[in-house]
Formats: structure tokens, C-alpha cells, sequence
């Protein structure tokens, strides 16, 4: 049988593209197999309100994620959380270490604990109430930043004084500030903290002063009636119902900010209305993670990365414990809100603490 040149071609050309998959095979054979994905850890614990829009960004899902982590939280008051049921826990993150302390007189005990973030405690009233304030004297401008005096406002509030005698005209009844359950919640807290240190002559508060005070710690607060117990939903409380239900209130300084960046339309509604108001004096609240086991640990190192750290201020308005930032507080676009804080008080020691829990019990 004749061999034609065709047919040899043919062969060849059989012969290569056998070859090339058989070489094809013997590579694929030979590549390392890729990794199977690991699964991310779960881990979850107690949450203060006012830190839910850091750990609900997907960025901060991301930086977590990078380091092995799913993240999870139930939102609970600073205090409520100490007395809750820990059981499948990994972390507690109330908003200072007066909570911190108060778990630790409840046999709460952390495996590892840090401050991750820093916000001063402010107050957020309207336009028209905070002109009112000024000129009857309680507040003062300096620019577009305003600051309470907060010895006059604890006068005002000990002599049941109307909103009209300390400059509010349009206001009904006696003049109080607002603020969350003080037994449960940090904020409302540390204001009972700041309440009792002013009635202690400006000297932080001792378990004797609390004592000998108590009963007008207890009048200033019953002005306010119905107390939320999360700081971010008195604050929603706030904007939604607006100046005749809430003439002012205790919040973080960072809730606005963060609503600045993460809710523009909302707050392009109320930016002309809602300003900060500055405590003089005013305390830190210091954001405690408190890990109750490695897996706590594990996320408390990922909050104190230097990009969540970044990240927590630049779009959640946390002044953070160990990155300073890169710009001022302007970039919010928040005109009252102030650089620099130069008056603050430091908070009664934990017996006193207690002892302001006690009574507002």
C-alpha cells in the first residue's frame, strides 16, 4: 500500500496534538493543588448601639475576614451587658472603663482587654435651643463650636428652672437634658458621673459625696422620665422626634460624624438644625474590648490594627486610641465639632461609680 505524502502529514499531525495532550496532562498532574478555603472563625459577644455602624461596614467585614474572622454582635447597654448571659461569648465591648470595672465587681474577668477608641461625651440640641442657651448664659459660642457650662446647667436643673428662664422661650417645662438609663447604659452613665463630680464642687465624685447628693442626682434624672438603654437609639430617638420631644440629649461625638459620612441625605436634613454642644467640663468614654477567650483576643488585635484603627475614624468618627489621623476633624463637614477638647474631668473612682449606680437604681 502506496504511502502518500497527504496521509504522512495527517500522521504527523496526529502524533503532535497526541503529544501535546498528553504533555497537558502530565502538567496539570504535576501542579500543586490549590488550597481548600479556610473557614472563617465566628465570633460574637456584646455590643455598645453607638459601634454598630463600624462593625456592620463591609470594609471592616473585609480587614476582619483578611485576618480569619466573622464577626457577630448582640447589642447590649455597657452595664446591661455585664449582668447578661455570656454563655457562647468571645468578647464584651462596652464604651469605658467604668463599665470595665463595674463587670469586674460582677465577676466579670477578661482573658485580655484594651481601649480601642476614644469619644468625648457631648451633648446634641437644636438651633434654636442653643441660641436660647446663649443668651441666657448656660452656653457659649467660640466660632461655630459651642461649650455648656455645666455648673450652671446643674444649678439650673437643681432650682427646677424652666427652659424659658435659661433663654428657650419656646420651651415647655423645666429645663433638663436627656440622656439614656444611667443604670444600664455608658452614656447616661458617665453624665450621672459628670452630674454628681459638678455637685462635688468640680472635684471628681467620692462614694461620701454621692451619698450626701444623692437625692438631687436622682431629681435632675427624674426630669427626663422614659430612659432609652442604647445610646445610638436615643440619638435616633432624637432626630425623629425632633425639638419639642427632645430639647437636648447626651450622645458621642462620634454619632454625628459617623451619620455625616454614612448617612449624607439624612444628615443634609438635619445639618442646618442639629449642632454639638460641648460639656465644660466634659469626660472621655474610652471603647474597652474586653476578650473573654482567644478568639476575643484574636479580634481585639484586628481592632487595634493600624487600618481599622484608620478606618474607625475616618468613617465612624472614633478618635481612635493608637493612629491619631491624617486630618482634622473638618473633613466631617460638621461645624460645630470641635479639634481639640482642653476641659475635661476625669471620672469618680469605681466605689463611687457604684455608689451613682446605686442610687439611680
Amino acid at each position: 500500500m502506496k504511502i502518500t505524502k497527504s496521509k504522512i502529514i495527517g500522521l504527523l499531525a496526529l502524533l503532535v496534538v497526541v503529544g501535546v495532550l498528553a504533555g497537558a496532562a502530565v502538567w496539570q498532574q504535576s501542579k500543586p493543588k490549590p488550597a481548600a478555603p479556610v473557614e472563617a472563625t465566628k465570633v460574637t459577644g456584646y455590643l455598645g448601639g453607638e459601634k454598630i455602624g463600624l462593625f456592620d461596614d463591609p470594609q471592616f467585614a473585609q480587614l476582619a475576614a483578611a485576618q480569619g474572622l466573622d464577626v457577630d454582635y448582640r447589642k447590649a447597654g455597657s452595664l446591661a451587658m455585664m449582668d447578661a448571659d455570656r454563655t457562647g461569648m468571645d468578647y464584651l465591648f462596652p464604651s469605658s472603663r467604668a463599665a470595665v470595672e463595674y463587670g469586674k465587681a460582677k465577676g466579670v474577668n477578661a482573658a485580655k482587654q484594651d481601649i480601642v477608641f476614644n469619644s468625648p461625651i457631648v451633648l446634641y440640641t437644636h438651633k434654636a435651643v442653643v441660641d436660647g442657651l446663649v443668651s441666657g448664659g448656660l452656653v457659649s459660642k467660640d466660632g461655630e463650636t459651642y461649650h455648656m457650662d455645666m455648673a450652671k446647667a446643674v444649678d439650673a436643673m437643681k432650682n427646677n428652672k424652666s427652659w424659658a428662664d435659661v433663654g428657650y422661650q419656646a420651651g415647655y417645662g423645666q429645663f433638663r437634658i436627656d440622656s439614656t438609663d444611667p443604670v444600664q447604659s455608658n452614656s447616661g452613665n458617665e453624665y450621672a458621673a459628670l452630674v454628681a463630680t459638678v455637685l462635688n464642687g468640680g472635684q471628681p465624685a467620692t462614694v461620701d459625696s454621692v451619698n450626701r447628693d444623692a437625692a438631687t442626682i436622682k431629681a435632675i434624672f427624674a426630669k427626663s422620665g422614659w430612659m432609652e438603654t442604647s445610646s445610638e437609639d436615643s440619638f435616633n430617638q432624637f432626630l425623629t422626634l425632633g425639638v419639642g420631644s427632645k430639647p437636648m440629649m447626651v450622645g458621642y461625638e462620634s454619632q454625628i460624624l459617623d451619620l455625616a459620612v454614612n448617612q449624607p441625605n439624612a444628615y443634609q436634613q438635619i445639618k442646618d438644625d442639629v449642632v454639638i454642644v460641648y460639656p465644660t467640663p466634659t469626660v472621655w468614654s474610652t471603647h474597652t474590648l474586653m476578650a473573654l477567650d482567644d478568639n476575643g483576643a484574636k479580634l481585639l488585635d484586628v481592632l487595634k490594627s493600624s487600618d481599622v484603627q484608620k478606618l474607625a475614624w475616618e468613617r465612624h468618627g472614633f478618635r481612635a486610641a493608637n493612629f491619631a489621623g491624617t486630618d482634622p476633624i473638618s473633613r466631617f463637614g460638621v461645624p460645630s465639632a470641635a479639634d481639640q477638647l482642653t476641659a475635661v474631668s476625669e471620672l469618680p473612682n469605681n466605689d463611687a461609680m457604684q455608689a451613682i449606680i446605686a442610687a439611680l437604681s
